[in-house]
């Protein structure tokens, strides 16, 4: 199959990632591209090249805002760079005549203008029900060109009013290369992922400091102003900031933490982190929001029922003595990157044959 994925352009899809969404197009593309598929990736131009990228956007537009204190200037310019480059991909798609689209955008103009290409499209819902999603895919609807994938039942069941034939395809890691850790080394706590409020890293930091345990945190500052104002304060000899990481050192520092916080303040959809720490071998403790309480088990995490954080307190040291063994064996079983790859591959296969049945029949008509 020729299958053009779209990407979300925020950030580059390039290692190390910023978080979880680039990861997961990444992964994606390049085990499509294993599998002997043609494909075409529509990204940033600072994408990582073996993926056989298609910019659409330069690295002079490319300007991401990474303070939650920015002008209303900032933001319009971001806006304006963002359309125009999926206007302009959508106004020329077929002429790379593609087999099936698979948009990983979280934008609004890929399903806008999904009438208006041959190819059929795919689109997964990464994302909560947002106000510019939701309008699109209510217009959408009388078209019926979209099948809408969720990354989790939970994110489906909160799109079943936009989207209610979503069908649900789960993220997955490479247990390759995500070593397992039968044994910790260390005595820490590790909190990985994007520096945002979004993340709840105040949350965790108080949490740990009244567990009376150190504390590791890897990841990228998506928003200045948050990491400036509300965890640099935090800060104290038991916390280590060890900055944005390649995946050989997060994953030793995950295999040899006792366990991994992740503490979403928003109804998360997946969480890509709870599958990287599974795979590791490292139990997890966090907050009961998004998918996090479908991923884990009573076996391998513990989580907080709200923002208490005398209970996650509690919780990390309940989830410090839970079984690695457990933690890997749940990664095997549900979160694989190649289940996820042949579900996908499955769906473009059957989506195709439809198309090309409705074509052939409406020639011999």
């Amino acid at each position: 199959m020729k299958i053009g994925i779209i990407a979300h352009l925020k950030y580059p899809i390039s290692k190390p990632f910023q978080g979880g969404l680039e990861a997961f197009t990444y992964d994606i593309c390049q085990r499509l591209l294993a599998r002997g598929h043609d494909v075409l990736l529509y990204a940033c131009a600072a994408s990582d090249p073996i993926l056989n990228v298609r910019p659409i956007l330069s690295e002079q537009d490319h300007n991401p805002i990474v303070s939650s204190e920015f002008t209303s200037r900032e933001l319009c310019m971001e806006f304006v760079a963002t359309h125009h480059a999926y206007v302009e991909l959508m106004q020329q798609i077929d002429n790379d005549e593609l087999d099936i689209i698979f948009n990983n955008s979280l934008n609004y103009v890929p399903i806008m203008m999904a009438a208006l290409v041959s190819a059929p499209m795919v689109t997964v819902l990464h994302t909560p029900p947002i106000f510019e999603l939701k309008n699109a895919i209510r217009q959408e609807q009388s078209y019926k060109k979209i099948k809408y994938i969720s990354v989790s039942a939970t994110n489906a069941d909160n799109w079943k009013a936009y989207a209610p034939d979503c069908g649900v395809i789960p993220n997955g890691v490479d247990l390759e290369h995500w070593k397992y850790y039968p044994e910790n080394n260390k005595e820490y706590v590790m909190w990985f992922g994007r520096i945002h409020p979004d993340k709840g890293l105040h949350l965790a930091i108080q949490a740990v400091k009244l567990a009376g345990k150190k504390m590791k945190i890897a990841g990228a500052i998506s928003d200045e102003f948050y990491y400036r104002e509300h965890i640099v304060p935090l800060f104290d000899e038991s916390i280590e900031f060890v900055g944005h990481c390649d995946h050989n050192m997060l994953n030793e520092l995950i295999g040899n933490a006792e366990l991994s916080l992740i503490t979403p303040c928003w109804e998360e959809p997946f969480g890509l982190v709870v599958a990287e720490s599974l795979a590791c071998g490292t139990p997890v403790a966090g907050i009961a929001r998004g998918a996090l309480p479908t991923l884990v088990c009573e076996k391998t995490g513990c989580l907080s029922m709200g923002n208490d954080i005398e209970d996650l307190a509690e919780k990390i040291l309940l989830a410090a003595k839970l079984n690695r063994k457990d933690c890997r064996d749940r990664a095997e079983k549900y979160l694989d990157v190649e289940i996820m790859t042949d579900r996908y591959e499955e769906l473009f296969e059957q989506l195709v044959e439809n198309t090309n049945s409705v074509k052939l029949t409406s020639s011999e008509n």
